[in-house]
């Protein structure tokens, strides 16, 4: 396995935390300024044409879409800890095999090595 020194380890961990860390504050950061953007419109909405109407519901579909880009995100990372704590990071989900450490380098939540994760793409495209 990849992750086989304590002191590799709890580097990794601390990676994979601050990254969790900020994922969390940019959701409550979005998720408040969903809630006051919100407030603003119920309380600016006289008046208001079919445009108007249009541009706050396309603002709120934006927001949303944020908000479940970061949770996701954010789910990847609870998830890269909870397989480092219990000894299965870095391993390929799909195949076992061994992520390489240049991929998990650059992307500390990866679960697939390149191959499967190439594999999965071509099945989605």
């Amino acid at each position: 396995m990849i992750v086989d020194d304590p002191t590799r380890t709890e580097q990794i961990q601390r990676t994979l935390q601050a990254r969790y860390d900020e994922l969390t504050a940019e959701y409550e950061a979005e998720r408040d300024r969903g809630h006051r953007l919100r407030l603003i419109e119920v309380g600016d909405s006289a008046g208001d044409d079919q445009a108007d109407s249009g541009s706050k519901a396309a603002e709120r579909d934006a927001a949303r879409s944020v908000l479940g880009v970061i949770l996701d995100r954010r789910l990847q990372y609870e998830h890269a800890l909870a397989r480092l704590a219990a000894g299965g990071y870095g391993a390929c989900e799909t195949c076992g095999s061994e992520i390489p450490i240049e991929r998990l380098e650059i992307f500390p939540a990866a679960t697939s090595c390149v191959a499967c994760k190439q594999a999965k793409e071509r099945r989605a495209a």
